[in-house]
Order: structure tokens, then C-alpha cells, then sequence
């Protein structure tokens, strides 16, 4: 499996990536299993303040493996900072991760519950690396904003997305109709998932800002 061809399937998912991406096999990855009973109350870790411009956002599109909206990373527009992190980090692309049913799409599970689906805000450190590729292998160079979604009434925000549609349930479900990259037979290689399962926490501490 060449790097550009992983995905979620049996040939080239989340088993196989470590063969070609020794930092899949590494002791920090995601997603994990939140349990509640376990999350420490940091004192001193400090709320997350995203500020985006939605005039950053330029394209929406089909990277293959997700639904992606790509944003202007060249100027300082839309950025994240507080948190964890130091500094501020600019928005580079949100996406979604899904299931092939409602019943479970998200990759971050609370207390071994699996939500319909998952976007993920991914941000990269302008002010200490000079790309966002070099920033990607880097400890400190990424910061991910998961947000598990629910089945509910239509999301205005994922409507403009996905088409004029009334529900979440519809909307997920046109995610489902997208195709992977590189397919020959269409027929075959409908996106109907894209979610990793949770990996181990192992020394790993979770943090909270609330009780």
C-alpha cells in the first residue's frame, strides 16, 4: 500500500497503516475511549477560544477519505488558541468521520458509547514551523477540536455542506454516498465509513476544565 493508499477498508485500514506509517504503532494515538470516572480537573488548563472567519473558507471537496472544507491557512483568520496549547494555531481543514449505520460513526467513544458521527477542526503551529508538513510530524505541531455529533433536526452550518437536506440522519447518509479515491468500479467503493477505532490510552492523562 503505497501513502496515498490507506483507507478503512480490510486491504488498507487502520490495521495495515502501521506497515507504512510506523507513527500509526506509536504510544500517543487516537482516537481513545473517554472514561468520565477517570478525567482529571486541571485547575489550570484553560478554556479553548476558536475564533474563525468563515470568509477563510475556500473549497469544499471530496479528499477520497472524508468530506474536507479547506481554509486559508496564509493569514492569521481563522485561529485556535487557550487550551493545552501554546500560541495560536491556524485553521487548516475541517472533516467528518462517519459509520455505516446511524448507530455508530464517531471515532472518540465516551464510556464505550460510540456517537452517529465526528467532525474534527484541524489546526497547525504557524508560529513555530514554517509549513503545515513539517508541523505534522512534529509533538506540538497539530491541534485537533473533536466534536461527537448527535441525530437531531437539520445543522444549518453542515446544510451548506451537503445540499439543502432537513435532518442530520440525511445528511450523514449523503456523506455515505461519496466514493473513495483511486476506485475503478464506483459500484464498489461507496465511502459508507471512515472511522478509526479507539486505540489504547495507556500512561496517557485526560484532562477537563469542568467537574
Amino acid at each position: 500500500m503505497p501513502s496515498s493508499g490507506w483507507g478503512y477498508e480490510a486491504h488498507n485500514g487502520p490495521e495495515e497503516w502501521q506497515k507504512f506509517f510506523p507513527l500509526a504503532n506509536g504510544n500517543r494515538q487516537s482516537p481513545i475511549d473517554i472514561q468520565t470516572r477517570y478525567v482529571k480537573y486541571d485547575v489550570h488548563l484553560r478554556p479553548l477560544n476558536p475564533v474563525y472567519d468563515p470568509s477563510s473558507a475556500q473549497l469544499i471537496l471530496n479528499s477520497g477519505h472524508s468530506v474536507n472544507v479547506e481554509y486559508d491557512d496564509s493569514k492569521p483568520l481563522s485561529v485556535l488558541s487557550g487550551g493545552p496549547i501554546i500560541g495560536r494555531y491556524r485553521l487548516r481543514q475541517f472533516h467528518f468521520h462517519w459509520g455505516r449505520t446511524d448507530d455508530g460513526g464517531s471515532e472518540h467513544t465516551v464510556n464505550g458509547v460510540q456517537y452517529a458521527a465526528e467532525l474534527h477542526l484541524l489546526h497547525w503551529n504557524t508560529e513555530k514551523y514554517s509549513d503545515f508538513v513539517q508541523a505534522a510530524y512534529q509533538p506540538d505541531g497539530l491541534a485537533v477540536i473533536a466534536c461527537l455529533l448527535e441525530l437531531g433536526e437539520g445543522n444549518s452550518a453542515l446544510q451548506k455542506i451537503t445540499g439543502a437536506l432537513d435532518s442530520i440522519i440525511k445528511q450523514i447518509a449523503k456523506f455515505r454516498s461519496l466514493h473513495h479515491s483511486k476506485c475503478e468500479d464506483k459500484n464498489d467503493c461507496l465511502m459508507l465509513s471512515n472511522f478509526r477505532p479507539t486505540q489504547p490510552l495507556l500512561n496517557r492523562e485526560v484532562r477537563a476544565t469542568i467537574t
